[in-house]
């Protein structure tokens, strides 16, 4: 039965618990609260009740725990009585850098001392590996400082000072981490993308922040191809062309021989960049305000234009250290892989092992490479504690019957995160009953880009159970609103209760919000975006459910993709599950409400690509109906259902549904830079004429 219709919700399955709860950070840093505070803290939701309705000391709690190097003091955390939307700041009077953080310890004589504690010169800090594990690469916390401090001679050398904006169009490797790191070393903003999007998305980034330097990787290896990326450099240094800031373009090497980038107007090598450092390789770091900016990441922009979040090195530091270390137990023997692009938050996620003291596992190019067993082989060899990756990768695990703790030793194995899109209950079973050591926790987690950090995620004093995330983030006060409610500015929303469907919101303030778009000079869309539906509350634009049992969030889809035919609202995830679960002969679907100006109300639209060599039949149509009728209600069955070859998807592999929704609304849209396939938003057109169920349009 579906959580929208039932009234109260059976408690599922539980997969895992901790072993020793007692001996996790979180445990000690309840107690610490209880001795420090005269509480009487037991249980997480005990701990996440007291961090968001005594905010100051719970945050105050935080920051002596994160231990971050820094410089000033403040005379408070953040005033408790300023509405959210107001963007109080934190901690004010304290200074702080990201990089300084990244490559060191804090002194525990002088907080603003830095130590090799923990990062030792001789430590590997990161491991970068090529496609297929072909290359394989470890660079210690030393030979890691020496690059970064070389680059940020040169950048400085080269004009670049705090405020300017450093970009990167590249994989994940060591160089975009020099990058990075040399940028916010320097007080500067870095900025992201992956070598497969496209030169459009890429300007549409790069012109809203203009940039002083871009680096572009000169070479490209994805999925066993080789892609020369000279004429995409070019194109953006035209692109770019009318940016009064823009200096030019770095050639970073994807292999030992630099290419020749001679031909493309204001580019140069990064070996000759580099000849500006003249030797140099000692670090500065600028400390800035907790607030001040360090990273601009975008909205997926799927329908238009994407949004220039800029985040905060206070509220990112602060929030990754409460996660890193509360959540997830990270510290110096952490080996993280998160698989990801450069092009999202999560290329934030891959190297924070490094913050902790842990090593990073810095992996570009397909997981599929040369073999579907290559990646989760590659776990195994590098002995990972933390693997990061998507329910896509996993669902094509168990499409071909790829067992991965009979194909590696995972022994080492803790934890595995999995974000990017809805997790369906039955990889949840798969990854306990089949795939992975049952002592590994599976961690669903919600949040991204907007916040640089997670909503939903695990923690380890709950018992894990099938579906959504585990519980709320600490410090983050969570509730579901009402999602019938109109909304507007000064409109007051309403909690619903627990194992109610509503709209994700968060009504106390939090550190690490953005702290601005770039290019909002009003501050507008930045309100628009996050404060107008409701007053005084963040809307995320997730539809989720709150168990009352269990206090999981099961994420149900995007809010602005809900589904409401004859005013009953579900998420598609709901749909997805079912298709799943049941129907092999399907490879992926995606589900969209279609409602045009001319219509009285909305008529769901599923649409299903299938495996290879399988066959969509008007027998199939019914089954699906039949099932989905069955297993969640009448009401939740799809009025059409179609075959497609082809889903739209970002760059990431996320579908997106919002296109399609709009287009078989009726709206003729321009795709987004950021769609890996936006050709494929054309077949979607015909649908909008479609009046009664009909036959396959293919």
């Amino acid at each position: 039965m579906a959580a929208s219709s039932q009234d109260t919700m059976p408690i599922p399955r539980k997969l895992w618990e901790h072993p020793s709860p007692k001996s996790t950070q979180m445990c000690q840093f309840m107690q610490t609260a209880n001795q420090r505070h005269d509480l009487n803290l037991q249980t997480f939701q005990d701990l996440h009740q007291w961090s968001v309705t005594q905010p100051v000391p719970f945050w105050a709690d935080v920051w002596t725990t994160a231990s971050l190097i820094h410089s000033g003091t403040y005379a408070t955390v953040v005033d408790p009585t300023a509405r959210i939307d107001s963007l109080p700041k934190w901690f004010k009077g304290v200074r702080l850098n990201f990089a300084e953080n990244i490559l060191f310890s804090r002194s525990e004589a002088d907080a603003g001392q830095r130590t090799t504690c923990g990062k030792e010169d001789a430590k590997v800090a990161v491991t970068q590996v090529r496609e297929g594990g072909s290359e394989v690469q470890d660079v210690t916390y030393g030979e890691l400082r020496r690059r970064v401090g070389r680059l940020a001679q040169a950048l400085k050398a080269r004009g670049v000072r705090k405020g300017d904006r450093v970009a990167v169009v590249a994989s994940n490797s060591v160089d975009t981490l020099a990058v990075f790191l040399a940028t916010t070393a320097l007080g500067g903003l870095f900025s992201s993308s992956s070598t497969d999007m496209g030169t459009k998305g890429v300007l549409d980034r790069l012109l809203q922040i203009r940039p002083k330097w871009v680096f572009v990787d000169d070479w490209a290896v994805y999925n066993g191809k080789t892609v020369d990326l000279r004429g995409k450099m070019g194109e953006i240094v035209e692109g770019l062309g009318g940016v009064e800031e823009f200096e030019g373009c770095v050639a970073q090497p994807r292999f030992r021989e630099p290419a020749d980038v001679s031909g493309v107007p204001k580019a140069m090598t990064l070996w000759t960049f580099l000849e500006a450092a003249a030797g140099r390789t000692e670090l500065e770091f600028e400390r800035v305000e907790f607030s001040d900016p360090f990273l601009v990441v975008y909205s997926s922009g799927t329908t238009g234009q994407p949004k220039c979040i800029v985040h905060s090195t206070g509220g990112v530091l602060i929030s990754s250290m409460k996660e890193g270390k509360l959540h997830r137990d990270l510290g110096p023997d952490t080996v993280q892989l998160q698989y990801t692009t450069t092009g999202w938050i999560m290329y934030m996620s891959a190297v924070l092992a490094l913050l902790y003291g842990g090593r990073s596992v810095l992996y570009d190019g397909s997981p599929f490479q040369p073999d579907l067993k290559s990646f989760i082989r590659l776990v195994g060899d590098q002995k990972v504690t933390n693997l990061g990756i998507s329910p896509r990768y996993l669902h094509e695990l168990q499409k071909h019957s790829i067992i991965p703790r009979q194909t590696t030793d995972l022994s080492a194995l803790r934890a595995v995160t999995s974000t990017g899109m809805v997790l369906p209950d039955a990889l949840f079973a798969w990854f306990y009953d089949t795939a992975f050591p049952p002592s590994v926790q599976l961690a669903n987690i919600s949040g991204g880009t907007d916040i640089a950090g997670c909503f939903g995620m695990e923690n380890p004093l709950q018992p894990l159970y099938v579906g959504g995330c585990m519980g709320p983030s600490l410090g983050i006060k969570v509730e579901v609103y009402d999602s019938t409610i109109e909304g507007g500015k000064g409109v007051q929303g309403r909690a619903v209760e627990d194992g109610v469907p509503g709209e994700l919101v968060a009504t106390k303030p939090f550190p690490n919000v953005p702290v601005f778009f770039w290019g909002d000079e009003s501050g507008e869309k930045y309100f628009n975006a996050y404060y107008a539906r409701f007053d005084n509350v963040w809307t995320h634009g997730d539809f989720v459910v709150r168990h009352p049992s269990t206090g999981q969030l099961i994420f149900l889809g995007r809010a602005d993709g809900v589904l409401n035919p004859s005013g009953v609202r579900f998420g598609s995830a709901e749909i997805y599950n079912v298709v799943e679960r049941y129907f092999p002969q399907v490879a992926d679907s995606i589900c969209v409400g279609r409602r045009r100006p001319q219509d009285a109300d909305e008529a769901v639209m599923l649409f299903l690509l299938m495996a290879e060599g399988e066959r969509f039949t008007e027998e199939l149509v019914r089954e699906v109906k039949s099932r989905i009728g069955k297993e969640l209600s009448p009401r939740h069955v799809p009025r059409f259902v179609f075959e497609t070859k082809e889903i739209p998807t970002t760059v990431n592999l996320k579908k997106v549904e919002l296109p399609v929704k709009q287009i078989v609304s009726g709206r003729i849209i321009k795709p987004s830079g950021t769609l890996l396939n936006p050709q494929s938003l054309q077949y979607y057109y015909q649908f909008a004429k479609v009046e009664e169920p009909v036959k396959s349009k293919l």
